[in-house]
């Protein structure tokens, strides 16, 4: 099998590192959104919302793998190589590892949380609410941050 380098990858494939930012992206908004709903007393806009949120991070999960699962069948490649040097690569690696912990519990946390929510369990909803929004709202956005970096930030 002949590998390609990321340059020659399938037009689909390379495109999903930009739809996953996107998508975390949208993901933030929508956290914002449903936290703003819900202080205004908006339950079933706040249940609407945060389930949509949900929805698009599982649907940048399958994109996420697919890219990772694409990137290795056609170059060999796990992941791409962040090229920055110095102060700003510790800066990167500090996000990436506190991103890639967190995100690694915030399935976990909101399954937990929209459980409880669809069950109307409020006062254990509103508990882990409290702990699941900040980690899902920090992943959403290093996720954007880390795509910025790795494909954005210029090299020196």
């Amino acid at each position: 099998m002949t590998m390609l380098l990321a340059a020659e990858l399938p037009d689909w494939l390379a495109a999903l590192p930009t739809i996953n930012a996107s998508l975390n992206g949208l993901a933030t908004v929508l956290l914002i959104v449903g936290f703003l709903l819900i202080k205004q007393g908006k339950r079933d806009a706040h249940r609407s919302v945060m389930l949509t949120a949900f929805g698009v991070s599982v649907v940048f999960l399958v994109c996420y793998l697919a890219y990772h699962a694409g990137l290795h069948h056609y170059t060999g490649e796990r992941g791409k190589p962040f090229t920055g040097a110095g102060s700003v690569r510790i800066v990167y690696f500090t996000i990436l590892i506190s991103h890639v912990i967190l995100a690694a519990v915030v399935p976990i946390l909101a399954i937990i949380t929209i459980y409880r929510g669809l069950k109307a369990d409020w006062a254990r909803h509103k508990k882990i609410a409290k702990v699941t929004f900040p980690i899902w709202l920090y992943v959403s956005i290093t996720g954007v941050v880390i795509y910025l970096m790795l494909y954005h930030l210029p090299v020196e």
